[in-house]
């Protein structure tokens, strides 16, 4: 009879190790349930590279992750059955997005198959005995994990990684290697319907970084103390031989930083900071910032960014690299898909994809794009998709976070019949706040709408920046078709 995966793992350092160890090194084919996410399709791909027969399924995969999982051959099912688990695979991963009634965690129940979470698998597989650097926070967190994952690789030090993104530098979201370290982003989200910690408490950590602490995820989260009581889970694994990396300018995070079981060293701009970033220097295409005893320089605009970086040096130079190593690989970074990416210029009007989709990320995302391009008009257009921003929870301060825009477009509310009204985002509402603001702002429900509704308005010189987590139908090569033609 197969089990769960993690009590055979459990069971391998006992008295049926041998037994157990040797179900384990059995495993050869694996398959994803859920296989469109991020950090799943990356570890899929990084699994077939090492040997394993991979499949995967998902009821809607969209680019960048189609793309990503097509070029590398992973062959993917598109909806859920019991048909896709026909070939009996060796183990099942189930995806955090799946719940109690798809069609295949049923039939992995119903015929007792090998199943776990991906952090199981990561955690026992890959990250155990290595030097774990979990860079958590709810903003940030891609940037600055594939940004610290470049400082390692530039160097030589051939870090295993999983982000929640493709860095441009390293070509895909997740490597496993033979290196003593492992950089992870570690997202506080639950792990799956069978385990609903957050997912970073499985990550091990040697090093955590904090960027910020806000309140996010409400679908999981009751309040913003549950989302401190979870970081508080997460500083509570850190060895006396470890450190914690937090914030110091983060107020919702200060309560946590006391009588803590590890060391603690805070980065910011504020000067109650051990590692502080003076001198900022804001430009269009790159920023400055010094630090005592250096000044470094990156290609990447705004001030998230120059915070990203900080937390990077901090832990960098923690673990053994100089200033200098640092800089030389900022110098060479090449950024992330999906974060304030440019897909393309259409009738002289730029299109940038971003992954904002909580009202903080957006706001900072816009102020960076401001200096990116002064003088030039800068739309925002926005799709409520993640279960945070579907909610009503972020009413008020989505109206502050469009604040550098010029124009606004908000599309319908993903999955609206999934939540009663008194518990959505008002869109009526938001667009009477928005209006009040002397703000030129539209609600449009869907990608072709929109794409009309800009091709009239825009001008040769303009910006379109598009904050969506999901594929939102296209809309971004829509753009670049439509603005092409008269």
């Amino acid at each position: 009879m197969k089990e769960n995966l993690v009590s055979e793992i459990y069971a391998c350092t006992g008295a049926r190790q041998t037994k157990n160890c040797a179900m384990l090194s059995q495993i050869r084919s694996v398959h994803f349930v859920g296989i469109g996410g991020t950090a799943m399709a990356s570890t899929a791909v990084a699994m077939h590279e090492r040997g394993f027969q991979v499949t995967g399924s998902d009821q809607n995969i969209y680019p960048p992750m189609s793309t990503f999982l097509a070029e590398r051959k992973i062959p993917v099912m598109v909806g859920y059955t019991e048909a896709n688990l026909a070939h009996q695979p060796d183990l099942v991963v189930i995806g955090n997005a799946i719940s109690r009634g798809n069609s295949e965690a049923e039939s992995v129940l119903d015929h007792k198959l090998r199943y776990c979470s991906l952090p199981e698998l990561l955690k026992e597989f890959f990250i155990r005995g290595k030097r774990s650097l979990v860079v958590t926070g709810t903003h940030g967190k891609t940037t600055t994990a594939s940004l610290l994952a470049w400082v390692f690789e530039h160097n030589g030090l051939n870090p295993s990684f999983l982000i929640g993104g493709i860095p441009t530098n390293l070509g895909q979201g997740a490597r496993f290697t033979d290196s003593e370290w492992f950089i992870i982003e570690g997202d506080e989200y639950d792990t799956a319907f069978f385990d609903k910690r957050s997912k970073f408490v499985h990550y091990l950590p040697e090093v955590a970084i904090i960027n910020n602490l806000e309140f996010d995820h409400a679908d999981i989260f009751e309040n913003l103390a549950a989302v401190q009581t979870s970081f508080q889970r997460l500083i509570a694994l850190i060895p006396r031989n470890g450190l914690l990396l937090a914030n110091g300018d983060e107020p919702n995070l200060a309560p946590l930083l006391e009588k803590l079981p590890c060391p603690l060293r805070r980065f910011g701009l504020n000067e109650n900071n051990d590692l502080r970033a003076t001198d900022l220097r804001l430009g269009a295409t790159a920023s400055t910032f010094q630090t005592p005893n250096f000044k470094y320089h990156l290609d990447l605009v705004g001030e998230l960014n120059i915070r990203n970086a900080l937390a990077v040096v901090a832990c960098a130079r923690h673990c053994g690299l100089t200033n200098t190593q640092i800089q030389s690989a900022f110098t060479t970074f090449k950024g992330i898909k999906r974060r304030m990416e440019v897909r393309g210029i259409a009738g002289g009007v730029t299109i940038i994809d971003d992954f904002g989709h909580h009202p903080t990320a957006i706001r900072e995302t816009l102020r960076a794009l401001r200096v990116k391009y002064p003088g030039q008009k800068l739309w925002a257009v926005f799709e409520p998709r993640s279960n945070t921003t579907r909610r009503a929870v972020f009413q008020t301060e989505l109206v502050t976070a469009f604040a550098d825009a010029d124009g606004v477009v908000i599309a319908q509310v993903a999955r609206p019949d999934q939540l009663p009204l008194d518990n959505r985002l008002d869109t009526t509402r938001l667009m009477s706040d928005l209006a009040a603001t002397g703000k030129p702002s539209a609600y449009l429900p869907d990608a072709p709408a929109i794409v009309e509704h800009l091709k009239k308005n825009v001008n040769g010189g303009d910006v379109i920046c598009v904050f969506s987590n999901g594929g939102f139908d296209g809309i971004h090569a829509k753009l670049l078709q439509r603005l092409q033609r008269p």
